[in-house]
């Protein structure tokens, strides 16, 4: 049986619940975080525009995934990628989670994009299984090893 889940678009009045969500998710995993009152001060602006984008599932809120969109001189839409896909402890498996990834996907054709990214940890077997089922892939056509992400903090 489908469930079906709204999804909205935050909006900056939703900054702090956004901001809560994400510092959860971080301390779900021991990941630092500066906590939700900065976030939700960056938030506040960054939700008011269209570089960035917020989806919020349940009510009261039960998942949330946020995008970044970027332009490219490989495309003629933005590269959208999601930044954070988070389903609350104890309502995983309810389909919040597939109810936000497909409406980050609409969201991004309607909006011109031709590819949309994710990083996952290597060790996130769960999530690799959740995109995959969803028709992403690590590897290019044509060729035989996964693609890689690096990065480099600056500060």
């Amino acid at each position: 049986m489908e469930h079906t889940h709204p999804v909205r678009r935050a909006t900056p009045a939703d900054a702090e619940l956004v901001a809560e969500m994400l510092d959860a998710f971080n301390g779900e995993f021991e990941t630092p975080s500066p906590g939700p009152e900065v976030l939700a001060g960056r938030l506040k602006g960054l939700l008011a525009g269209d570089d960035l984008v917020a989806l919020l599932t349940g009510e009261p809120a039960t998942g949330l995934a946020v995008l970044s969109f970027r332009v490219s001189a490989w495309y003629d839409g933005p590269v959208v990628n999601l930044d954070e896909l988070y389903v609350r402890p104890g309502l995983r498996g309810r389909r919040y989670g597939h109810a936000l990834l497909t409406a980050a996907c609409e969201l991004a054709r309607e909006r011109g994009a031709e590819t949309f990214e994710i990083n996952v940890d290597g060790e996130d077997v769960d999530a690799r299984r959740f995109y995959e089922a969803h028709g992403f892939t690590n590897t290019e056509p044509g060729a035989a090893e996964p693609m890689f992400y690096y990065y480099r903090d600056l500060v």
